[in-house]
């Protein structure tokens, strides 16, 4: 056994490209070697802008020899009444690369087979290995690849060389016009010459060290988050946090060091969120907070070349920063000489979706949605403040400043309404209307930014939808799926109550006629695109089962789904579940048969057994309950309430037969099995959730909690 060193030389790759390649070389070096059949150990990767780079420990020297069987026909069809071989067997034997007489006879659950064994030798790694590194990087994938000189391959950036060692040995493999060797190379202005490698982990991330690259991301990460400390603490403050673009920067460069800069004071008159903006969006700088989070006039850049003097490398960053701010500045005091109200009517002249036409539509529809939203949350009282948030919420797209940084809108809105002298509530709202934004857990403060982020999502969902749009596996360019999530995040963090059949019918009335089909098939496209983000937000905390089940018994209220959905999740925890499921999985598939007995009303002076005599009067019991515990949304009440019946309902299968020959006997005991599935079919669907007895098991009692 020895060590695989892989490595790929480039020039830099974009920083957003590395991870996601480092994760599929790694995945699809060791699934590989799997599949060739070579025994090896750790599989990690490492990489930076100019290198990609795998490597698996103790990878086998050979093969082990395979032997496999492959199933050939039936032998009654393999040979005729006297015993010879027909045109079945001869082709099979053929197909092998073999004689009838050396296939074998074997068993299968299908009756006796003829079977050809193989045996594959197994080959030297050094054999295999080419090969198999080749295909690796040809099946590499990036957003974008590029070509180089005459070459017909293709990769993230032109191609500068490989290192390929097995045993500290050179793996012989070409790329284009790039071949393999046993060298890397070092930062490309500090250490540029050709580095010899023996070929293990170790030695080559050591002398990458030396050579001025921490090719671990993860030390370069660590490395980086330790001088921006550092820095910050000298600039009398300390980093503001910002984990993505820590990410980005430690895939910017090889050899990180932190540099402090600082611009004029004056600039910190501009709202903090343009500062950063300019700072990390532009330049890739790190603000600096003082100890009460407030923005100073100090940043942190990270130079990928070690500074011989760092105040000519500081007086070029602040260089470039400072012509930025100067035209923020510029686009701020531009954007003030006009009112934010004024710029309204300006909403006209952009369009929205050429279907659903202008911006100011747009508004003007988010305003009616907005308003009909707040009703249905008990918030009526509060729809001239919502008016006046929907109506002002697009209007800072017309402003300098967003058109300079498109991710402040709304944010700048806040700002200018504010300066306006509109009611802080309101300008909150405006920027709040778009929260959460991606991965974001920042949400709106407050209900008005709430109503009308609601309503903008609700009539993004129909109008894109409802004009044949779409969200597909590969693309979102829409973003229906962020609004779909928008919509239910904000339900649930305001605790809302809201119907969502209602929200897509607020939105589907403001956009009459401005749909390519009827409202019918849109609300349909509608709710079942957010039911599958509900499935898919659902079932990254509770077991896919679950979640089915209670989507199946209605998700409109999404908060109240949820709440049902940790009942059950609850109640699933109790040893006597399985067979409680299955005892009402039974109860709600019996029901489903009942077809037109469901408008058959129980008639107690029809029960003639002992047994469902006894389940109707534990059904009358247990129904006072559960209709208080549902009034509550307590489900985890009204859930032990219904497993009360198991004991009777387990009777009643036991000695009753439903289906009985009499009609009228039939459809009472079907009225009584509606009756228990009552109980229970507005919470969950039984039949979704996966429980089954095991062949020949016992009932076993239900135990109820408390009692």
């Amino acid at each position: 056994m020895a060590d695989l060193l892989f490595e790929i030389g480039s020039e830099e790759i974009p920083a957003g490209f590395i991870q996601p390649v480092l994760e599929q070389l790694a995945h699809d070096l060791g699934k590989a070697l799997d599949d060739a059949r070579l025994a090896h150990g750790e599989v990690k990767a490492v990489g930076t802008p100019r290198r990609l780079c795998v490597w698996a420990r103790d990878v086998a020297s050979k093969q082990p020899t395979a032997r496999s069987e492959v199933l050939g026909p039936g032998v009654p069809a393999a040979f005729d009444a006297e015993g010879k071989p027909t045109q079945a067997a001869l082709g099979f034997a053929k197909s092998q690369g073999l004689e009838v007489a050396q296939l074998k006879r074997v068993e299968t659950p299908k009756g006796e087979r003829l079977a050809a064994e193989k045996v594959q030798k197994g080959e030297r790694a050094e054999k295999v290995l080419p090969g198999l590194l080749a295909a690796l990087v040809a099946s590499l994938r990036f957003k974008k690849a590029m070509r180089w000189g005459d070459e017909t391959v293709s990769f993230a950036r032109p191609m500068r060389w490989m290192t390929a060692l097995y045993g500290g040995k050179v793996v012989k493999l070409r790329y284009g016009n790039v071949a393999s060797g046993a060298a890397t190379f070092g930062h490309r202005f500090k250490a540029p010459k050709a580095i010899p490698l023996k070929g293990t982990p170790e030695d080559y991330i050591a002398k990458l060290r030396k050579a001025f690259v921490l090719a671990d991301p993860a030390e370069r990460r660590a490395e980086i988050a330790k001088q921006l400390a550092a820095a910050a603490k000298k600039a009398g403050g300390q980093v503001r946090p910002d984990e993505s673009l820590l990410e980005q920067v430690t895939f910017l460069v090889e050899h990180p060091t932190a540099v402090v800069g600082e611009f004029e004071r004056s600039n910190l008159e501009l709202p903090p969120e343009v500062v950063v903006s300019e700072q990390r969006n532009h330049q890739r700088y790190f603000a600096v907070v003082d100890g009460a989070g407030a923005l100073t006039n100090r940043f942190i850049a990270v130079s990928g070349t070690p500074v011989r003097d760092p105040k000519v490398i500081r007086r070029g960053y602040e260089r470039v920063l400072r012509a930025r701010l100067a035209d923020a500045r510029f686009f701020f005091e531009e954007d003030r000489k006009r009112r934010l109200e004024e710029r309204v009517q300006d909403l006209g002249r952009r369009t929205y979706q050429a279907k659903l036409g202008s911006e100011l539509e747009r508004v003007q529809r988010i305003e009616e949605i907005a308003v009909s939203l707040a009703d249905a949350v008990g918030l009526a009282a509060q729809g001239d403040a919502v008016r006046r948030v929907a109506r002002l919420c697009k209007a800072d797209l017309n402003t300098g400043m967003v058109g300079e940084f498109p991710d402040l809108q709304g944010i700048m809105g806040g700002h200018y309404a504010r300066l306006d002298g509109e009611p802080g509530e309101i300008a909150d709202a405006i920027g709040d209307h778009y929260k959460p934004i991606g991965a974001s857990e920042e949400m709106p403060r407050g209900d008005l930014g709430a109503l009308v982020g609601l309503a903008d999502r609700f009539h993004q969902l129909v109008g894109i939808i409802g004009v044949g749009e779409k969200a597909t596996g590969a693309a979102d360019p829409f973003g229906l799926r962020r609004a779909a999530i928008g919509v239910l995040r904000i339900v649930q963090d305001r605790g809302y109550h809201l119907s969502i059949g209602a929200g897509v019918d607020a939105a589907l009335s403001q956009l009459q006629g401005k749909l390519a089909v009827d409202a019918g098939t849109v609300k349909k496209q509608v709710l079942d695109f957010l039911r599958g983000r509900v499935k898919a937000l659902f079932s990254d905390e509770f077991d896919g089962d679950l979640v089915e089940a209670v989507l199946a018994a209605g998700f409109d209220d999404v908060l109240d789904a949820r709440r049902r959905l940790e009942a059950l999740a609850e109640i699933k925890r109790r040893p006597d579940f399985v067979p409680l499921a299955v005892a009402f999985k039974r109860v709600a598939n019996i029901q489903e048969k009942a077809q037109g007995a469901s408008a058959t009303s129980l008639d107690v002076a029809l029960l003639q057994d002992g047994a469902e005599r006894h389940l109707a009067s534990e059904l009358a019991r247990v129904e006072g309950e559960v209709a208080s515990s549902r009034g509550r949304r307590d489900y985890v009440a009204v859930l032990r309430a219904v497993a009360e019946l198991k004991p009777a309902v387990d009777r009643f299968f036991d000695e009753v037969l439903v289906m009985a020959d009499d009609p009228v006997l039939r459809n009472n005991r079907l009225a009584l099995m509606k009756r228990v599935a009552d109980l229970f079919a507005d919470v969950a669907d039984f039949r979704r959730i996966q429980a089954d007895l095991p062949p020949g098991a016992a009932p076993v009692q239900a135990v109820v909690a408390g009692r």
